[in-house]
């Protein structure tokens, strides 16, 4: 078994046996989106304004409340061929009040299992995991953005499978005993919102031995999005009319990577609107493949931008 597909098993954020209501998921998937590997003191802001932007929900401080208190107290268990492991994840939750900040410090064993779930998604998959409403959708995003690069799931046992989602309790009661219910209640909801709102095509396959389900695979496919949805993963302080916050700093991200670092290109397509969406919506097409510019993305986006000529465009230099 190759080491990459082991570490996708033994992910505790995928395949831990926990359950998650719909507003820890997206607490859960924004502060996956906060994570710097050179934050040494593991604490990060989650400001609420901004989820809510993101989401387009509105968070009650009550349920945010109880909300963390669940998931700092809930324990993640971790299984690989030599050791069982429970794992939690914050070290403490500070509110600051009148600010709409969540202050988490995160425990110092968790953070090699989030920084692993964080490197198989991109900005826009975990925006698009936000946009799901159904938590099952987001539970299953999740396990088929771990194998997309394979083109189909492992063979989950059905009762695990269950149980990953928080539909079977360790003395084996079920919420859902008819297959009927469980396939419209959470696998059909989940397959067409996935499909509606990310990057991934799914769909799923049960398997039957005799006449009792067994084991159900999903088929993940990528395809492009119906829209850009930037997402903001470095604060600024720039303010561009016409432009959100989030947009403008998702673009200036997006240079960076494209080691785009002239100041007077850079100065031109930040100050204005029209650029800033042209960077977001050229990015998306890259990351979906609808644009092919593995030798010189970064020129190639001058080009479009009418910045530089066709003939003339070099790649740009660290």
């Amino acid at each position: 078994m190759s080491k990459e597909i082991e570490i996708r098993q033994h992910n505790a954020l995928t395949n831990a046996r926990y359950e998650y209501t719909e507003i820890q998921l997206d607490l859960l998937f924004f502060l996956l989106s906060k994570l710097r590997k050179d934050q040494q003191d593991r604490v990060y802001e989650l400001n609420i304004k901004d989820l809510s932007l993101l989401t387009g929900k509105k968070y009650n401080a009550a349920y945010l409340h109880k909300a963390t208190s669940d998931m700092g107290s809930r324990v993640f268990e971790v299984q690989t061929e030599t050791r069982y492991r429970q794992l939690w994840m914050f070290q403490r939750v500070d509110y600051l009040l009148g600010q709409g900040i969540i202050e988490i410090k995160l425990t110092e064993d968790i953070t090699p299992y989030l920084f692993d779930l964080k490197e198989n998604f991109t900005s826009y998959e975990l925006a698009s995991a936000l946009r799901l409403t159904s938590k099952y959708a987001k539970r299953i995003y999740q396990y088929c953005s771990q194998w997309k690069d394979q083109g189909e799931t492992k063979k989950y046992d059905i009762q695990d499978f269950k149980q990953m989602l928080g539909l079977l309790d360790d003395k084996g009661n079920e919420k859902m005993l008819r297959i009927s219910d469980f396939r419209e209640s959470v696998l059909d909801v989940a397959v067409k919102q996935i499909n509606e709102h990310t990057e991934l095509n799914i769909s799923y396959k049960l398997e039957k031995r005799v006449r009792t389900y067994t084991h159900i695979v999903f088929t993940v496919k990528p395809q492009a999005l119906a829209e850009t949805i930037p997402f903001d993963l470095v604060a600024t302080a720039q303010n561009v009319p016409g432009v959100q916050q989030s947009h403008y700093d998702n673009a200036a991200r997006v240079l960076d990577e494209l080691r785009i670092t002239d100041v007077k290109h850079r100065q031109t397509i930040l100050t204005s609107a029209a650029h800033v969406a042209e960077v977001n919506r050229y990015n998306h097409d890259l990351k979906t493949g609808k644009v092919k510019a593995s030798r010189n993305p970064g020129g190639l986006l001058l080009v479009k931008l009418g910045l530089v000529a066709a003939k003339t465009a070099k790649a740009p230099t660290a």
